[in-house]
């Protein structure tokens, strides 16, 4: 295991076990996750079935599921649209005015939109899209700022059987455009800004960047939030004015249920994102589940994702899941820490906020921030403190059950990834906490740390982290690329192989260390070498590149990068802070590299592979390790 050798070390000196509150053991969704647990993997198809037959359908399903790996299909023969449960099962009873949404801005606006008025513009803005000629199986790339108008937009794209593509809103226009190109989208969604920390971000001059030279999109749609107004180039409309011409009224379209739902691109080994495909009805029955079994959503709750719609947690637990669960969903545009170093709690406080999903990354900043910014606010409301998207260290945990929730609340970790679109493994509610481990399986998943050769290791030993069964909410392809996604199925032969490195204890408790492959984990974004790299080498003075990931107090990891220079070019600070420059706007902020070091050669094996890990481990001050392929 090499690089994970000392995590591993330091977990087996952890043997602490913390009990859940009462409350929350006692108001748990599920109490008893032993029998649960058994019986999803005993009978898999009544499991599933069971929790499938609570959500409308317009057909039923013949068979729960199909498996013939890598293919798998669920709920085969059913039709659905996940807007029938989203929207429609909430907007025809009794939730129709209950809040679907509040969203909040930097500055203290709130806006809010209960079940039947987010039906409403739904339907509005779909209709606005079939008069554009949208329909089934269209892409749709969704470029906008964390707004109540990006999720209608989503929501949208699903009711008329589109496929949608959502893009980050902090992602610059070299990862724009690739990801417009690599689905082909007919129309671009975007916002002329978004705002962070007090300043203006300029969306549509992104979007203006990526579509130049591109001729297969047809129409741009603009939330145009500033005054005065932009104006609009050919081919662009406002995204107000074409919705508000429309009828509210628009049948969901009938889906069968392996009918692709979304595609959301997320970083690999190789310089181009992966397409990762999911569909209506599997990942709808899995989010829908979760959000009740996992975050123990309940109907009374106001719950709060800290996260945005540009990523598969936005799209899961801000979006689909919720919603298909009923609840009322808290959204904040803008930073945690902005405009003062409480104002998540404050949030809390006013909104009584009662289940909150937030990241390792904002915890260590919460506690870097000091405990006084936290308990100047009632939290009191705070029930359940859910923690994923990259290791969640003891320390940030304990700050988190003991300050923030001052031990009144539960704060589990869970572990997932846009591949498989909810937690794969975590700490229910019920279950006691082990500081530095994210937990059990979920019902219905069997995980395994295995060797190179899919054996099993040991209690106490790293190994890769792979799952055994396939599971209604995974991803079924990779966009375009069916072969990438049939490696994963093919690096164990017959597991699912996340790519990432674990250990599980004799309790049966997993720690996710992080990726086995060349990807980094920034702030628990997934960033791949290969796109930093390729960003680097585009540069004008770039001859070669390399990047690695490096601890970081903070975000997990930050980014260094090693750059060999063309003849002719001398190194210097201005230079340095040029193709830093450089690579922000091709990759976006998440992806700014925080060292760069100019070198007059890379580290490379005979084969011209360049060896990261040397680079890696000469930093840290590690071992070298083999290093008979390094070139002369």
């Amino acid at each position: 295991m090499g690089a994970f050798d000392d995590q591993i070390q330091a977990l087996t000196r952890i043997s602490e076990k913390v009990d859940p509150p009462a409350r929350v053991r006692e108001e748990a969704f599920i109490k008893d996750y032993d029998s649960v647990y058994a019986y999803s993997i005993r009978d898999p198809e009544g499991f599933w079935g069971q929790i499938a037959q609570e959500l409308e359908w317009i057909e039923p399903w013949t068979r729960v599921r199909e498996v013939d790996l890598p293919r798998h299909r669920w709920f085969v023969g059913g039709k659905t649209n996940i807007t029938l449960n989203a929207l429609d099962r909430h907007a025809d009873s009794w939730r129709r005015n209950k809040v679907a949404i509040i969203w909040l801005s930097e500055e203290g606006e709130e806006r809010v939109a209960t079940y039947g008025q987010l039906r409403d513009r739904v339907n509005q803005f779909a209709n606005a899209l079939k008069a554009k000629g949208i329909g089934r199986g269209d892409r749709v790339v969704i470029y906008m700022p964390l707004t109540i108008e990006g999720a209608v937009a989503m929501l949208a794209c699903a009711r008329i059987g589109a496929v949608h593509s959502v893009v980050y809103a902090g992602m610059g226009s070299g990862a724009l455009r690739t990801r417009i190109e690599d689905s082909r989208a007919r129309v671009v969604v975007c916002a002329d800004v978004g705002y962070r920390r007090g300043k203006v971000v300029r969306l549509k001059a992104t979007v203006d960047d990526a579509l130049k030279d591109i001729d297969f999109v047809e129409t741009v749609i603009v939330l145009r939030r500033q005054e005065p107004a932009i104006e609009f180039n050919d081919g662009e409309e406002d995204f107000w004015d074409i919705l508000s011409s429309q009828s509210n009224r628009c049948d969901a379209e009938a889906m069968d249920s392996e009918d692709p739902l979304f595609i959301l691109y997320t970083s690999g080994t190789t310089g181009k994102p992966k397409g990762v495909m999911h569909v209506h009805g599997g990942y709808m029955v899995g989010t829908y589940y979760l959000t009740r079994a996992f975050f123990d959503i309940k109907d009374r709750d106001v719950y709060w994702s800290t996260s945005d719609i540009g990523w598969i947690v936005g799209h899961s637990y801000i979006v689909y899941g919720p919603l298909c669960a009923g609840a009322t969903v808290l959204i904040r545009e803008g930073a945690p820490d902005y405009p003062h170093q409480g104002v998540v709690w404050e949030k809390v406080q006013k909104y009584g906020v009662s289940v909150m999903f937030t990241a390792p990354t904002a915890l260590r900043m919460f506690m870097r921030f000091g405990r006084q910014h936290v308990e100047k606010y009632d939290r009191s409301t705070l029930r359940i403190l859910a923690c994923a998207g990259e290791p969640l260290n003891p320390e940030a945990w304990h700050f988190a059950q003991e300050v923030i929730l001052g031990n009144r609340g539960h704060c589990i970790d869970n572990f997932w990834q846009t591949e498989v679109a909810s937690p794969m493994l975590g700490t229910m509610p019920s279950m006691s906490t082990k500081p530095g481990r994210c937990g059990k399986p979920m019902p219905g998943v069997v995980a395994d740390v295995v060797d190179s050769e899919g054996r099993p290791v040991e209690a106490g030993k790293g190994g890769n982290l792979v799952i055994r069964q396939p599971l209604p909410y995974m991803m079924r392809t990779i966009y375009g690329n069916p072969e990438k996604y049939e490696e994963v199925w093919n690096v164990i032969p017959g597991c699912y192989f996340t790519g990432d490195v674990a250990v599980c204890d004799e309790d049966g408790y997993f720690s996710v260390l992080g990726r086995s492959d060349d990807v980094l984990n920034v702030a628990g974004h997934r960033i791949g070498t290969a796109d930093v790299e390729n960003a680097l080498v585009s540069h004008p003075a770039v001859a070669e590149a390399a990047a690695i990931g490096l601890p970081d107090d903070i975000k997990g990891e930050s980014i260094k990068v090693y750059v060999v220079l063309i003849a002719g070019k001398e190194a210097s600070d201005g230079l340095r802070k040029t193709i830093v420059r450089h690579v922000r706007h091709e990759l976006g902020p998440i992806a700014t590299p925080s060292q760069v070091d100019f070198v007059d050669r890379l580290p490379k094996t005979r084969s011209g592979k360049i060896m990261r890990r040397l680079l890696k481990a000469q930093e840290l001050g590690m071992e070298l390790g083999d290093t008979s392929t390094l070139e002369d």
